[in-house]
């Protein structure tokens, strides 16, 4: 399962012992551990980088916030976008923080098959008065876990991902001179040095992580987008439900849906397509309100979602007819596995 919160983390401290820790060597150390993934098909080109520059003596003064770079194959090369981000924040002067963080799309396996998630890990670099270097690496699948965040044993998953993983944090201590430290256990799983503690010994620390968290979760990303409303469909239901495939550019951003027994509505977003999946959802839970105030029915709104003028920047409906799920966390499942 693919989560829109970190899984698990594990932290590097480094401590410059002369002069300063520039944002120059920040991109660089960066650059390395995104290079440490790559490696292993746990980092893909293409996604966000953001440089953050703050005085750290008043937060709030922010000296340089640079986003939605490219993550190039050479993302130092001269005249990178990057690159020349990384040139301004080293013009300026004085006792700041300096942010970098890399989303990081990569592949995990299954016995013959590999799959993308647009944010299986991030890298989040956090330089401290020139002295402190924090890197944290994170991430967002549950494939190096011998049990899912289902509670369901993986054993041929595990085998295919763990290693990987153990191999990158292996790689990212040799880069960095030192063993990570894991993150705290949380309500997925137990971070170690070398990946995650096998959940079957001691058990999950709740029953279906995924399933009792992650809805709730992606229900505040998607509602943080749109202005709060009373005029909505119920956004839970126990009956089965009947949904339309969102699509953009061939890639599926996640599933509009309505109950089939009661007044329930709403956007599963395909976890895996990362923030489009959430930025498209956001829309689309907008028409939902906009049948809502029409005084439809769920299914009559689904109907009517079909037949509105196509909106390709926000996906388009990939099926003729709606398709149907046994039940609405059938569908989540769906839209969180792959």
């Amino acid at each position: 399962m693919i989560t829109s919160t970190p899984i698990g983390d594990w932290t590097w401290e480094l401590t410059a012992d002369s002069g300063e820790i520039r944002p120059t060597r920040a991109a660089q150390i960066a650059a390395a551990i995104w290079n440490e993934l790559a490696e292993r098909e746990l980092a893909l080109p293409g996604r966000e980088v953001s440089v953050r520059v703050n005085n750290r003596d008043n937060p709030r003064d922010v000296l340089l916030d640079v986003r939605s770079l490219r993550m190039e194959t050479a993302p130092l090369a001269p005249q990178s976008a990057l690159a020349q981000a990384v040139e301004q924040a080293e013009a300026l002067d004085g006792n700041f923080v300096v942010t970098i963080r890399i989303e990081c799309p990569g592949l995990w396996l299954e016995p013959g098959f590999k799959y993308r998630a647009e944010k299986l890990f991030a890298i989040h670099l956090e330089v401290w008065g020139g002295k402190l270097l924090v890197a944290t690496l994170e991430t967002y699948s549950d494939a190096w876990l011998t049990m899912d965040t289902r509670d369901r044993e993986q054993p041929e998953v595990h085998a295919a991902n763990a290693p990987r993983l153990a191999a990158a944090l292996q790689g990212i201590s040799v880069l960095l001179g030192r063993a990570p430290t894991p993150g705290d256990e949380n309500r997925y799983a137990a971070p170690s040095e070398t990946g995650f503690k096998d959940l079957r010994i001691e058990g999950p620390a709740y029953d279906d992580s995924w399933g009792t968290f992650e809805g709730f979760n992606r229900a505040n990303l998607l509602q943080s987008r749109i202005p709060h409303s009373e005029d909505e469909y119920e956004q839970i239901t126990e009956h089965p439900v009947r949904y339309f495939t969102i699509q953009r550019d061939g890639r599926t951003l996640g599933f509009v849906w309505a109950s089939v027994g009661d007044a329930a509505a709403g956007y599963a977003p395909r976890t895996a397509a990362g923030d489009e999946a959430f930025d498209a959802g956001a829309a689309w839970l907008l028409n939902l309100r906009e049948a809502h105030g029409r005084g439809l029915v769920p299914l009559a709104a689904l109907d009517w979602l079909a037949k509105c003028p196509a909106r390709p920047e926000i996906g388009v409906i990939a099926e003729d007819t709606p398709q149907e799920a046994s039940s609405l966390d059938a569908l989540e499942e769906l839209s969180g596995r792959y």
